[in-house]
């Protein structure tokens, strides 16, 4: 199953038993409080430097956004977020 936007991921992963600490999708799905440590997906901070919105992929970890990856589409950072979850 192709996951194209945010709500329908969120959706995957939680039928396919991904706990709820283990991400972080901004907008969608934002635990409350903050885990010590999840893979998440946001805009990129600054955007695409073009005005174009720009997706990043990553580790947060001891209170640092670590990037692993940036995407030009929220369907490659979806995807790219599951891959990361093993779903």
């Amino acid at each position: 199953m192709t996951v194209t936007d945010r709500h329908a991921l969120e959706r995957v992963l939680r039928e396919a038993g991904v706990p709820e600490a283990y991400y972080w999708i901004e907008g969608v799905h934002e635990p409350a409080p903050t885990p010590p440590d999840f893979v998440y997906l946001r805009t990129r901070p600054g955007g695409a430097g073009d005005g174009t919105t720009a997706w990043e992929t990553g580790v947060y970890e001891r209170g640092v956004h670590e990037p692993v990856a940036t995407h030009d589409t929220e369907a490659g950072a979806c995807a790219h977020l599951r891959t990361l979850l093993g779903a």
